[in-house]
């Protein structure tokens, strides 16, 4: 044990700690400090930890104690009110607050930067370098900074600095004023945006509860070996430890997944591992520094077997079984979308190209590590029930799995889902809720388990890479005739939701374009790999990247350029998508592609085009269901229920603006939050689909209580609950509609086209992003979400990759990831198209996912033009305009 004593926000502190914590550790665990957040833990590169020592800005994960002996440690906490203030004003009117994980330790260092006179914004983005920022694309977090500066000089906060462009803004009258300015249409605050500003949000790794114990997770080695034994003796010998969990204790379910349970909660000896990042223990103690230091002592005996790490290779007879007991060995699934005759088709074409394109793995790189609290209660019957913090991204689903793992009622499990620090479909599985779940039944204490960067990294399941042969036939103007893809997906360790990735691949396969013949087969396969499932675009980003670079290369074949090949053959209404749905009305791909083509047309000899679809809603027969409960609190305030996530996109603010355009009440007397009330049963907050559903439903919520005001007072509902509902149940599975009706395939579907703009030396230098968004609820949120995927997405064909050797990834360092910083990002101007939607609330389509599905297109084709080389492969890494610190070599963890 040693001591440490220094100023901390002003106060004189002295704290005894042991040997080997951080000073992150100190501030948080033993001062209770948590606005500092630990998004890499000790890899110091996020930024999300970052304070003051002595004024100068450090990440304090890499600090040691003693660094910090004697000095003023500065939190956001410790910072001059006026100060604080503005900046928060700044963050949240600026729209700079997304998930909000990464913000605290962003305005600190905006303090910083403020006041050592950076005013550029040049300077600033270079300043911020010792940050990550995954949902936002920093544009908008440069203009608070640039406006907090500009406010403290002039002691007031101007207008926003960036408009936000409506394209033909002929369908979206604003409120009409019941709302207060911050209704449907409006650009209303954020929810809690200043709490998150503040570091006053808390995440689940913030939370505490009385005699809490810690949990820790012991994790596989290698990825195909057989656990031979485990020996926890040593580890139960250390400081704290209470309890050591394996297999031998699961009383239910061992074994978990959203489709197929082939996920083992523990892997028992005897057993063999399928990837690095298999739970064989959790170590239970008093301290999460306890636990973590006792789960090292766990022994584990392995026999190491060859991994099968080749998706194709284990597609073939006689690879060995990733699951043995699999009758189909590796194959989890084949998908086939077929119309017309592609044979004919191609045969009697003008042109026809053929071309290998392959994507790579990517890590989602949220910015809060997964993390669980469970609580055990009692409940009236005197029967042991849980109550589970999670921030994940499906309560119901969370609900049902810990239910079948503790072998218990879901009733008896409550799921409440704290607001989380990102997900982008990475947070649907279940990560460590059942193991934690578990401990606090077994041992009737709290116990909270929060991962590392590296274990979180390990674990949960990332983007597929898909390798994807297409050929395609046109005729003499360039007009589709036909396509012919074979996709082989490999979705690593476990199924996830692989198979409707691949699905959702092969459905995509055409783009936003006619083709009247169609031949896809997608076929999914088990490897050792990191497990691969839901992330953002959810396989429409792999095949818009091959279609859009065929595209392109038809173009320069017929002798046309890159916007009149695709205004020849886009989407009508009318027309049949690759699945054979036939487009409806709200079809909006000509509306975004003509809102670029000036810009486009003006710099063709420098710029790429690619449009984009991507579904609003599962679809393919799934449940498309949004509910929504209203409950009118006795002091006058109102609580909206819902079953859906909130992870940065923005829901719970527009769930607010939608009660407030029906019942004129005013949000700051609003709160949200998502719970499993099996009244607000919503289903995986995935597929861009909760806005739209959760708009309908809400809308008739709110209806309901609007007519209810008409009658009695606020205070006379007191105790009374509305509850909405919208349920999308005519969606079929390709292949199994009636013969001769069109398949619905999804409920709708969202479109964009994006130009991006090369400089003279190749480096890109703006994005335009036109996307139909059906209706902008709240248009600063909505065009910051485009934004932060428009950003991601540049990331996805410039720079990002997650390598692996043997089944395990290369490096688990955020800094190997090769996410673009704040001074790698261009310019972005995103333009709102709305073409209202026949279904769902006010019109609204999804924009999560479609912000990044055309962008490694564009990209490509602009690199085309700077040096005339196509690319097939992702990440385009060599290409000039990769600005991302991409490592030449990579450490292992």
């Amino acid at each position: 044990m040693a001591q440490l004593s220094f100023t901390l926000n002003g106060l004189p502190t002295t704290v005894t700690y042991e040997e080997g914590m951080t000073l992150l550790e100190i501030v948080r665990d033993l001062c209770h400090v948590t606005t500092p957040k630990d998004g890499c833990a000790p890899q110091g590169y996020c930024g999300c930890c970052t304070l003051l020592i002595d004024g100068k800005p450090v990440p304090s994960c890499l600090r040691r104690p003693e660094q910090a002996a004697g000095k003023d440690v500065t939190t956001l906490d410790g910072l001059e009110d006026l100060e604080r203030q503005i900046l928060v004003d700044a963050f949240v009117r600026e729209g700079a607050i997304q998930c909000g994980y990464c913000i605290p330790g962003i305005v600190t260092r905006a303090a910083a930067l403020i006041r050592s006179g950076k005013r550029e914004r040049r300077d600033i983005a270079r300043g911020l370098s010792g940050h990550l920022c995954r949902c936002t694309g920093y544009a908008r977090i440069l203009d608070a900074i640039q406006s907090a500066a500009e406010a403290q000089d002039k002691k007031e906060l101007e207008s926003p600095r960036r408009p936000i462009i409506l394209h033909d803004n002929t369908n979206t009258a604003s409120s009409p004023g019941k709302a207060n300015g911050h209704g449907v249409g409006q650009s209303a605050d954020r929810f809690r945006g200043a709490d998150h500003a503040l570091g006053q949000k808390e995440y689940v790794a913030d939370l505490s509860s009385e005699n809490m114990l810690h949990g820790a997770v012991v994790l596989s080695e290698h990825a195909r070996a057989r656990v031979l034994s485990l020996d926890t003796s040593e580890a139960l010998s250390q400081p704290g430890v209470e309890r050591i969990l394996t297999a031998a204790d699961v009383p239910g379910q061992r074994h978990v997944g959203l489709i197929l349970r082939d996920w083992p909660v523990f892997v028992a000896p005897g057993e063999t591992t399928a990837m690095c990042g298999d739970i064989l223990a959790l170590v239970v103690a008093d301290t999460r520094f306890h636990a973590r230091q006792a789960a090292a002592k766990v022994r584990v005996d392995y026999e190491v077997l060859e991994p099968v790490i080749d998706a194709t290779a284990a597609l073939q007879a006689g690879a060995p079984a990733v699951h043995p007991n699999r009758p189909e060995a590796n194959l989890l699934d084949v998908c086939r979308v077929q119309r017309g005759d592609v044979e004919n088709a191609l045969n009697d074409a003008a042109y026809v190209l053929e071309e290998t394109f392959e994507t790579q793995r990517i890590e989602h790189a949220f910015l809060e590590p997964e993390a669980c609290l469970a609580v055990p209660q009692l409940d009236d019957l005197g029967r042991q029930r849980l109550k589970i913090f999670s921030q994940g991204q499906g309560v119901h689903d969370d609900q049902r799995q810990i239910a079948e793992i503790l072998n218990l009622e879901p009733s008896l499990i409550d799921v409440e889902l704290v607001t989380n620090g990102g997900a982008f479909g990475g947070k649907e599985d279940l990560s460590i809720q059942g193991q934690t779940a578990l401990a606090a039944y077994l041992l009737g204490r709290p116990v909270k388990t929060v991962l590392s960067r590296d274990e979180s990294i390990l674990i949960h399941p990332k983007r597929h890479p898909i390798t994807m042969n297409y050929t395609i036939g046109a005729d003499e103007n360039g007009h589709l005739l036909a396509v012919r893809a074979r996709m082989v997906g490999d979705t690593g360790a476990y199924a996830s939701v692989g198979m409707k990735v691949l699905e959702r691949a092969a459905g995509h396969s055409c783009g936003p374009y006619r083709v009247p013949n169609v031949d896809v087969e997608a076929r999914t396969a088990y490897t050792n790999n990191p497990p691969c499932g839901a992330m953002r675009g959810f396989g429409a980003n792999q095949a818009s990247f091959a279609i859009e670079s065929l595209m392109d290369t038809l173009a320069e074949r017929v002798g046309i350029d890159g916007y009149d090949i695709r205004e020849r053959n886009l989407l009508s209404p009318g027309d049949p998508f690759a699945t054979g749905q036939l487009m409806t009305e709200s079809c909006g791909v000509q509306q975004t592609l003509e809102a670029v083509k000036d810009v486009y047309k003006a710099n063709a000899s420098r710029a790429g085009i690619a449009c984009g679809i991507k579904n609003t809603g599962i679809g393919n027969g799934m449940d498309d269901s949004g509910r929504l409960l209203i409950r009118i609190l006795s002091n006058e305030s109102l609580e909206i229920l819902t079953g859906y996530t909130e992870m940065g996109q923005g829901l719970f603010t527009v769930l607010r603006q939608v009660v407030a355009e029906e019942t004129g009440l005013p949000i700051q007397d609003m709160t949200v939050k998502t719970a499993s009330d099996s009244r607000v049963l919503c289903g995986m907050t995935t597929a861009s689909r909760a806005t739209a559903l959760l708009c309908a439903a809400g809308q008739k919520a709110a209806r309901q209580l609007a007519a209810a005001l008409d009658e009695s007072s606020l205070s006379e509902l007191a105790g009374q609950e509305f509850l909405g509902e919208y349920v999308c149940d005519f969606t079929t599975k390709p292949g199994s509609e009636t013969e001769g009706e069109a398949p619905k395939t999804h409920m709708t579907f969202s479109y964009a086209t994006q130009v991006v703009i090369l400089d003279d030396d190749g480096q890109i230098q703006r994005v335009v992003a036109a996307h139909d968004v059906g209706r902008a609820i709240n248009p600063l949120l909505c065009a910051g979400q485009i934004e932060g995927s428009v950003h991601m997405g540049l990331g996805y064909a410039l720079s990002e990759d997650l390598p692996t050797t043997n089944g395990r990834p290369d490096s688990t360092l955020l800094r190997d990831l090769g996410i673009l910083k704040a001074k790698d990002t261009p310019e972005i101007d995103v333009i709102l198209v709305e073409v209202p939607d026949e279904y769902g609330g006010y019109g609204a389509k999804g924009v999560g996912e479609i912000g990044l599905v055309p962008t490694a297109g564009a990209v490509a084709a602009a690199l085309y033009k700077h040096d005339g080389r196509r690319r097939t492969r992702l990440p385009m890494a060599d290409a000039h305009a990769a600005k991302a610190s991409v490592p030449k070599t990579r450490r292992q963890p």
